[in-house]
């Protein structure tokens, strides 16, 4: 399945101001569902409009945390119906919410941070997610692990920091694919989809310094 992201189209629009000055607007990738791509093609033009049934076998995480606890959040699907998913995919939202201070430009807030973890790309050390494993998609708060066989199941991880002290709700949805058209269901033909909800102390929790002398070592819950 090919994403926006991967057929970038750059249109270049000449508007004039009050003032006479040309101003360039660039306009790439439209990401949205349907969106129309480079030489008229939907980038939905390659998935199939279906329906799969696919439930949820398990999905965890912490209801009480403390502020910079690390917690791992799971969720595990499983196709049962008799067809390959296209694109077994995720929404996760929750992980920041809007802040009641008007003055901000960005009133968007994290409550949770997505950790980072060591890895050799390359032959170079890079900092990655500690998300999905190769899940990432063009798609705001979305991960995709690709085709699931019938009977299968895949495990969606997040590894996670509390930053923000309060209440907080993390909701998701479950999908077969990225742009509506191959559809996930449960019973009833409802969206398989659920949330944890619970609160995050301002008390941090404890931590030590390893033998390095620099890694701050906080157990998982």
């Amino acid at each position: 399945m090919r994403r926006a992201a991967e057929a970038p189209c750059y249109v270049a629009l000449a508007l004039t101001s009050r003032r006479g000055h040309a101003l360039l607007v660039g306009l790439c990738g439209l990401l949205a569902a349907g969106a129309i791509g480079c030489g008229g093609e939907r980038q939905d033009a390659n998935e199939d409009e279906a329906s799969y049934e696919v439930a949820v076998v398990d999905a965890s995480f912490p209801e009480r945390l403390r502020l910079a606890q690390k917690s791992e959040l799971e969720i595990t699907v499983r196709n049962d119906s008799g067809e390959t998913v296209p694109n077994v995919a995720v929404v996760l939202k929750g992980l920041g919410r809007a802040s009641k201070n008007s003055n901000l430009q960005d009133s968007d807030r994290p409550v949770f941070m997505i950790d980072g973890e060591h890895k050799e790309i390359g032959g170079y050390k890079e900092i990655k997610l500690a998300a999905p494993n190769g899940g990432q998609t063009a798609l705001v708060d979305t991960w995709a692990l690709g085709k699931l066989a019938p009977g299968a199941q895949k495990t969606f991880r997040w590894r996670l920091t509390a930053i923000q002290p309060g209440p907080f709700e993390l909701s998701y949805a479950v999908a077969a694919g990225l742009y509506g058209k191959a559809k996930a269901v449960g019973p009833g033909d409802a969206q398989p989809q659920g949330s944890f909800k619970g609160t995050i102390s301002s008390q941090a929790p404890p931590s030590r310094i390893a033998a390095d002398g620099r890694t701050v070592i906080t157990p998982l819950p």
